[in-house]
């Protein structure tokens, strides 16, 4: 009686993943979908195409002579903007770290010491 029951069992919970459209005609009491649940797409969504290359580009990357030119450029607005509102506060270096305590040597870590 055991295994009739079991097949059973086995057999209703494979049925339930076989179909997912069976959800669909069940009423809303039983565990269908509600009946204020807009209606699904006629049409399967759309992923977008993970494999397809952007287009070309239609401007030539900056060579070098023009980002050279543009990094003066940046420095001397930068210059001006400070010569304006005073220098900006320099960054600190960060604080020296201090070293750890030198262990002492004795019997109190285990450590064998050879004479």
């Amino acid at each position: 009686m055991a295994i009739v029951g079991l097949s059973l069992a086995v057999s209703l919970g494979l049925g339930g993943c076989a179909s997912g459209g069976m959800l669909d005609q069940l009423p809303p009491a039983l565990g269908g979908e509600p009946d204020s649940l807009p209606p699904r797409p006629k049409t399967g969504y759309q992923f977008p195409a993970v494999h397809d290359m952007p287009p070309a580009r239609a401007t030539a990357p900056m060579n070098d002579t023009d980002q050279v030119r543009l990094e003066k450029e940046l420095g001397a607005a930068r210059d001006r903007q400070e010569a304006l509102y005073g220098s900006a506060p320099k960054a600190t270096a960060p604080a020296a770290k201090k070293k750890p305590a030198a262990a002492k040597s004795g019997g109190a870590s285990g450590a064998k010491t050879n004479p």
